[in-house]
């Protein structure tokens, strides 16, 4: 797949508030700072389509990106930010949930985890959620160009490992990397299967 126009649609706190043309959504969540803005913006080939921030909890919205005229990326509020307040963390959880529980039009979600390091306690609960509430979701190791070939994949194997201990099947896994493109056309791809399937 190869992605022509993305345009900023509109940003939103609940679901009935989301841009009024109904299409095929794809959502990207991850913990704080672990580069979803980047993402979509290396997806998109648009620098600075999605604004990204050294700060935590920069994105406090769920930003919908249209993608030539037919679908969605979406861009949520993380989760993690253990500086901010508790009543600003329940607000992103309540602003996540909504999208995430009452978008009909959500396809996949995609969890971003950083390949760096092992995926985290809070990665497992929130995919665990995911799992109880039948969401398809996907995971995608993100700056993959940190680290060597042979540590990246011995890495990646414990994710999966961790993983095994409470999953019987493992979700779709991608490799990624804002800086290089690596996993561009992979992730692409593998969108247009899903909406190929669709018809």
């Amino acid at each position: 797949m190869k992605i022509n126009d993305a345009t900023f649609a509109g940003s939103s706190t609940r679901v009935s508030q989301k841009p009024a043309l109904r299409l095929p959504e794809f959502a990207f969540i991850g913990r704080s700072n672990v580069g979803k803005s980047s993402l979509i913006n290396m997806l998109c080939c648009r620098r600075g389509l999605a604004m990204t921030s050294s700060t935590p909890g920069k994105t406090k919205l769920v930003n919908h990106f249209l993608i030539d005229g037919k679908w969605y990326l979406v861009d949520l509020p993380g989760y993690g930010y253990a500086r901010l307040p508790q009543k600003a963390r329940e607000e992103l959880r309540r602003v996540v949930r909504d999208y995430i529980f009452n978008s009909e039009e959500l396809q996949m979600l995609f969890v971003l985890v950083d390949s760096r390091h092992d995926i985290g306690k809070i990665d497992l609960d929130f995919i665990a959620e995911l799992g109880e509430n039948r969401i398809p979701f996907g995971i995608i190791f993100t700056k993959c160009d940190k680290s060597g070939p042979n540590v990246l994949a011995a890495q990646i194997e414990r994710d999966k490992e961790i993983l095994l201990r409470d999953w019987e099947e493992l979700p779709p896994m991608l490799r990624s990397s804002a800086q290089s493109g690596m996993g561009r056309e992979e992730i692409l791809d593998y969108i247009d299967t899903v909406l190929s399937n669709r018809i």
